[in-house]
């Protein structure tokens, strides 16, 4: 995760949920929008290759539902909890929105046994090569979100 240690702009628990909002949930909508047409398209390409990951497209459409019900519940519950600081009306969602993050991990974990680790076949074709660069980028990007939450802001608004 880059270091946002010295943004002072982060520091304020305002300006941290607006960059989450904006960097990491703005762009998650599209990416997994985006991944979802990606490995319809691959699919179709691949149609008779047994090497091609089937259900790779559900899988994603699952991560996308899920994390579209988590962002939202945060958006529109959570956040502004926070920023109202209720301290104590924000734990309970919190530990909801952590458990979301376990689904998370289990959604992404199916997508790397789909894809063997993202391993490529020799024959991979470049949708498919591209179809996987992107994955592990969003896959990294997701990390990088979670953590942030898991480790930054949660903590603020969670009993010591």
């Amino acid at each position: 995760m880059p270091d946002h240690s010295n943004d002072h702009t982060l520091r304020e628990t305002g300006s941290l949920i607006d960059f989450i909002i904006s960097r990491y949930h703005a762009v998650h909508r599209k990416d997994l929008a985006k991944l979802q047409a990606m490995a319809r398209h691959a699919a179709q390409v691949h149609q008779g290759d047994s090497c091609f990951p089937r259900g790779l497209e559900w899988a994603l459409g699952e991560l996308a539902q899920e994390m579209e019900d988590h962002m939202a519940k945060e958006e529109y519950l959570l956040f502004p909890l926070m920023r109202a600081g209720a301290t104590l009306g924000a734990v309970h969602p919190i530990r909801a929105m952590r458990a979301d993050h376990e689904v998370h991990a289990e959604c992404t974990d199916l997508i790397l046994r789909l894809t063997n680790g993202l391993t490529l076949p020799d024959h991979a074709s470049g949708i498919w090569q591209a179809l996987y660069a992107e994955i592990r980028r969003f896959l990294s990007d997701l990390a990088e979100h979670q953590t942030m939450e898991n480790t930054v802001l949660f903590p603020r608004f969670e009993p010591h």
